[in-house]
């Protein structure tokens, strides 16, 4: 039974720290544990200092995740012994999947709560103080969509927003639909509201996120929104007449059900970003077939060339798995001249391991690991000299970035900033003296030219052409960062702790709808 969310009650002043593992679904699910905690009176610990609360978001995409999260785990266990109060609460895909096991393994947690259930936290933290024991609440359906909660945002120039929840595809090598459920989609209304409420706080990217967004449309949980497969091709149409929304990116499609009239989308809408996350996984069609995966090479490729013609500086990235069961060396051969065909400005490389629960996990030939190393070492070979040559390419060429922050870390020793171009391209570029009022900050916009390439980023060392101070600069100047409230409604429950917004019209001025 799950827990009725008016059993909340306020826990002022306690410090919570939020330790996030796996996807940009997880980052996201973060942001909306950070915004609920705030909402019951707990305060961000800052850096380096012990928190009163410690929740891990956890992922079971990666083999040694457990591992990782037990780890963690024994290291807290002392600290909270010598903390009386402290709590440590495990949410995320592998609390869904592993569920009392978290407890058997590492008894000192106080709570443990699933993907389906992430506004249950205050309440659940509540009862395991209040009781003394430890609470443990994983549901196998969806409550309410995470939109319906608050969120506190980790970035005030950048934010994500879910267009629905879960997948529908059966891919074998794949654990997410049975931890996160099958796709629901939101109402169109309901996202541009969350979009709005970003940018009406200087928030001046925001990416789209879904499981399998191009299937956006087809599963709406509510009963009144008509079945629309046009229906992602105009939500990114009418996020084009958002007055202050400068960049959109979205992730991820599938390449089967990948439509033209989302390229007719991104090339007629101007804040839309020439950018395309396409997944690949494998360029073996027999592999392809056994990994569950309803498309082909030759439908793959003949996407990309329909979005270069459309446009032609996109920058087109994906996900590649290598040594999955069965793969033979002329499979893997046919994965490097798909790769060598599709000059992919980046690749998300993944050695093949066994997910318990899937069923490629029980295939018969698996690959020997030092196979796998083999070929994954020849594909990162191949992969990285296209990076490099594609981004020589673009040397001497005008960029328009948008500054970020953690990513210039690296960049401080040669007195360089980082932004992101258009493209999603990284690039170190020198900013000259940033000591003054008028400096470049994490948030604002520079236009620059590139000087020299590298395989994971660009170099603009010719200094800065024109910079545009922004409300999100300011922002992260002040160090604050968007709390966007519950938005809309969702699976035929009210609202939490706000009105549904008015309804907002889904076009775009520009007739690609």
């Amino acid at each position: 039974m799950s827990i009725d969310l008016s059993e909340r009650r306020v826990a002022p002043g306690r410090s919570y720290q939020v330790r996030t593992y796996g996807c940009q679904m997880n980052v996201h699910d973060s942001e909306r544990i950070a915004g609920l905690l705030e909402d019951a009176g707990y305060v961000r610990a800052a850096e380096g200092t012990d928190a009163d609360l410690v929740v891990f978001n956890t992922c079971a995409i990666r083999e040694n995740a457990d591992n990782k999260l037990y780890g963690n785990l024994s290291h807290l266990a002392p600290v909270k012994s010598a903390r009386p109060g402290m709590q440590i609460a495990v949410g995320g895909c592998l609390a869904q999947k592993d569920k009392d096991t978290v407890l058997r393994k590492a008894p000192w947690v106080d709570v443990v709560f699933g993907t389906h259930n992430i506004g249950s936290l205050p309440a659940l933290l509540d009862r395991s103080r209040h009781n003394d024991a430890a609470q443990v609440e994983i549901l196998d359906s969806l409550e309410r969509f995470p939109s319906t909660l608050p969120a506190k945002r980790e970035s005030a120039y950048s934010g994500w927003v879910s267009v629905s929840v879960g997948c529908n595809n059966t891919c074998t090598f794949c654990i997410v639909p049975s931890l996160r459920g099958k796709e629901v989609d939101r109402r169109p209304g309901d996202v541009l509201a969350e979009v709005q409420a970003l940018v009406d706080q200087g928030v001046l990217e925001i990416t789209l996120l879904g499981q399998n967004v191009n299937a956006y449309g087809m599963s709406f949980a509510d009963p009144g929104q008509p079945r629309n497969r046009g229906a992602f091709a105009e939500l990114l149409c009418a996020c084009g007449d958002i007055d202050g929304l400068e960049r959109v990116r979205f992730t991820s499609p599938h390449p089967a059900e990948f439509t033209d009239d989302v390229i007719e989308a991104m090339a007629q809408t101007p804040n839309v970003c020439p950018q395309l996350h396409m997944p690949l996984q494998s360029g073996s069609d027999r592999i392809l077939k056994a990994m569950r995966r309803s498309y082909r090479q030759r439908r793959f490729l003949g996407i990309l060339d329909k979005v270069r013609e459309a446009m032609p500086h996109a920058a087109i990235t994906t996900d590649i798995i290598v040594g999955f069961p069965g793969e033979t060396e002329e499979d893997f051969q046919e994965t490097l001249d798909v790769v060598a065909a599709a000059r992919f400005s980046s690749a998300f490389t993944f050695q093949y391991s066994p997910r318990p629960g899937t069923p490629a996990a029980t295939m018969p030939d698996q690959v020997p690991p030092d196979v796998v190393g083999e070929r994954y070492q020849r594909l990162i070979a191949l992969q990285e000299q296209i990076c490099l040559t594609e981004n020589e390419g673009l040397v001497g060429s005008e960029v328009e970035l948008l500054v970020v922050a953690d990513e210039g870390r690296k960049s401080a020793h040669h007195h360089r900033m980082t932004g992101r171009a258009r493209d999603g391209r990284l690039v170190h570029f020198a900013a000259g003296d940033r000591s003054t009022g008028e400096g470049i900050r994490p948030g604002d916009v520079v236009t620059t030219h590139i000087t020299g390439a590298a395989p994971h980023h660009l170099i603009a060392d010719a200094g800065v052409a024109t910079h545009r101070r922004t409300r999100a600069g300011d922002a992260h100047e002040a160090n604050q960062t968007p709390t966007t409230p519950a938005v809309g409604v969702g699976l035929g429950m009210p609202t939490i702790g706000a009105a549904p917004p008015e309804p907002v019209t889904v076009g775009c001025s520009g007739g690609c709808g």
